[in-house]
């Protein structure tokens, strides 16, 4: 099977039917020497994302930008308030009191773009699932991976 294809099918089983549609279509795979399997994926040397070992996806804010011409795909995101902008493009963790909406596909371990008026700002790793973070008042939600100011910063260098 075509490693694209192979691909193709990680993502439409970890954010929905159909969200592969978005993948870019000239898209550059790079591979581990040791094992041999699919290691990175790029758009124009720019990262897409990351393969995990046990099967999951690293994603990049650009690349949940990308798929959020989904609407699948949205119900894998939180969206956050005002107050906790500036901090979560920082690169800090987003807390249960400053989700104002919140995906049904949201499990634990699972990444979550985190969204500002419809805008991907960061990536992170979801603390606790959908009903966990709707339901509590207090604690973290995503630990932030990737945010913007982060991806701004690393481009410089």
């Amino acid at each position: 099977m075509d490693n694209v294809v192979k691909l193709k099918y990680t993502i439409d089983a970890l954010f929905g039917i159909g969200v592969s549609r978005y993948l870019p279509k000239n898209v550059k795979l790079t591979y581990s020497k040791k094992t041999g399997r699919i290691q990175h994926v790029y758009e124009n040397d720019k990262l897409l994302c990351t393969l995990r070992i046990d099967g999951g996806l690293a994603i990049t804010s650009y690349f949940a930008q990308l798929l959020m011409k989904s609407s699948k795909f949205k119900e894998n995101c939180v969206e956050i308030d005002d107050d906790s902008k500036p901090f979560v493009e920082e690169g800090s963790s987003v807390f249960c009191n400053h989700v104002k909406w919140c995906g049904k596909n949201i499990l634990i371990g699972s990444d979550v773009p985190v969204l500002y008026k419809e805008k991907v700002i960061a990536v992170g790793r979801a603390v606790l699932s959908h009903r966990m973070i709707k339901s509590l008042k207090r604690g973290v939600a995503i630990k932030v991976r990737d945010s913007l100011k982060s991806t701004i910063q690393g481009e410089g260098m």
